[in-house]
């Protein structure tokens, strides 16, 4: 009889790794920063942002020193976001896919994201991915942005999985390094970052279908012919 393994966590990064929402993000960042009478927001300057929360991106770009006009800022900018995913959200390729082949494997799925719930909201249910996520953590949640690892932390608690079995799936190296800093495994996604940024990770993909059941155990170190302990539910 083969033996029972302890639970095993995969924590999604949201944007850019479960929907493909550069654009809409260089979008609204676009629109407020001209509501503020900014024209020079450069793609290249957006790119290296990606990843971190938006109220650093606010401080750094802006100089507001008001806390409620940055904060006001910060609101409008993701009232613009929704508003352009409102006519769709563009699905990673294969991104569904993959959380149903983990959670029908037994894997404890979350998303921890730097977005506000409102986003991050929109696009698990847009997905259809709720019913098969044990925690969900965004930007609220946490007091310390990527590369702090506090997000991936609190998911893998609310997941009850410990770190070391619990794989966070990345596509900044902000995220990548978050997860390196928790001393959490980690698979990068070179979809809006070159891979050479992101060699941080244990392991680089350059789509979502490359990550199976069986190379996230290998990655924590897990016999996959061990049975799950974990119950999924859902689909």
């Amino acid at each position: 009889m083969s033996e029972t393994r302890p639970p095993v966590g995969v924590i999604f990064d949201m944007d850019g790794v479960l929907v493909d929402s550069a654009d809409a993000h260089f979008e609204s960042w676009r629109r407020v920063a001209a509501e503020l009478g900014r024209t020079d927001v450069t793609r290249q300057q957006f790119e290296a942002s990606f990843g971190r929360r938006s109220a650093e991106i606010i401080a750094e770009w802006f100089a507001l020193a008001d806390p409620a006009a940055a904060a006001a800022v910060d609101r409008r900018k993701e009232e613009i976001y929704r508003e352009i995913l409102s006519g769709g959200v563009p699905e990673m390729p294969g991104a569904r896919q993959l959380v149903v082949s983990l959670h029908r494997a037994g894997m404890r799925i979350a998303v921890g994201s730097s977005g506000p719930p409102e986003n991050v909201s929109l696009v698990v249910h847009a997905l259809g991915l709720m019913p098969m996520l044990r925690a969900i953590v965004t930007g609220r949640d946490v007091q310390r942005g990527k590369p702090d690892p506090q997000v991936f932390q609190v998911a893998a608690q609310r997941m009850v999985t410990e770190l070391r079995h619990t794989v966070v799936v990345e596509d900044a190296p902000p995220g990548v390094l978050a997860a390196r800093n928790a001393n959490m495994p980690c698979i990068a996604l070179a979809s809006t970052h070159p891979a050479a940024s992101l060699c941080e990770a244990n392991r680089i993909v350059a789509q979502l279908a490359d990550i199976t059941p069986a190379a996230i155990l290998e990655l924590v170190g897990l016999d996959p012919a061990a049975q799950s302990g974990s119950d999924p539910v859902g689909p």
